[in-house]
This record gives C-alpha cells, structure tokens and sequence, in this order.
C-alpha cells in the first residue's frame, strides 16, 4: 500500500471516474479511524477532544493541509467534537486525493478519537 500522507492531491476533474467499491474498500482498511460510506462515495472520522480550543485548533491544522493540497474536507465542529468527512465531488466520488488528505489528518496530534 502506497504511503499516501507522502503523496501530493493532483487536481480532479469531471470525466474522472471514482475508485470503485472495491478498490476504496481496500484502501479503507489501511486508515485508521475511517470509515468508508455505505456507497463508497465518501470517507469520515470523528475526533474529540477537552475542549472547544482544542477543537478549533485541529480545525485550523486540517485548514493547513486542505489548504496547501488544494483539496478540501466537508468539516463539522461542535463544541469538543470535529467530524470530518472527504469526497471528490467533482467526480461523484472517491478519489486518490480524499484517502490523501486522510492520511495527512491522522499524522496531525489529535488526543482523543471517537
């Protein structure tokens, strides 16, 4: 399995097809916390953590990486909890790039991982 959170996004455009189920399911397995939607089209994690601060800071750090990848996560914070979740929606899909940005979010210091 490739290392992804060394790998760079490349831009993905319409006409692209998704990975399939198949291939998603296998990448899947390799990324801690994760988890692969029903339909395969989308991937998320849920962190928690002491506090609001803590949060938004996580948030910022996911921010960065989205930022310099070009690629950016649908992001959900309440409180303590972010919810992350990852599409290429572009294509309808999953893409080399949502698993990329994944990986690169699991190398972050997140405490505590619902």
């Amino acid at each position: 399995m490739p290392d992804f959170a060394e790998q760079h996004c490349v831009p993905c455009e319409g006409g692209t097809a998704p990975l399939s189920i198949e291939d998603a399911r296998g990448i899947i397995e390799y990324m801690k916390g994760w988890t692969l939607a029903p339909d395969a089209k989308s991937i998320s994690r849920e962190f928690l953590f002491k506090d609001f601060k803590e949060a938004v800071g996580f948030v910022n750090a996911v921010a960065a990486i989205a930022e310099q990848e070009g690629h950016h996560p649908d992001i959900t914070l309440q409180w303590n909890k972010v919810r992350l979740e990852l599409s290429t929606h572009a294509i309808g899909g999953l893409s080399t790039n949502d698993f990329i940005i994944a990986a690169k979010v699991n190398k972050l210091d997140a405490p505590v991982v619902v």
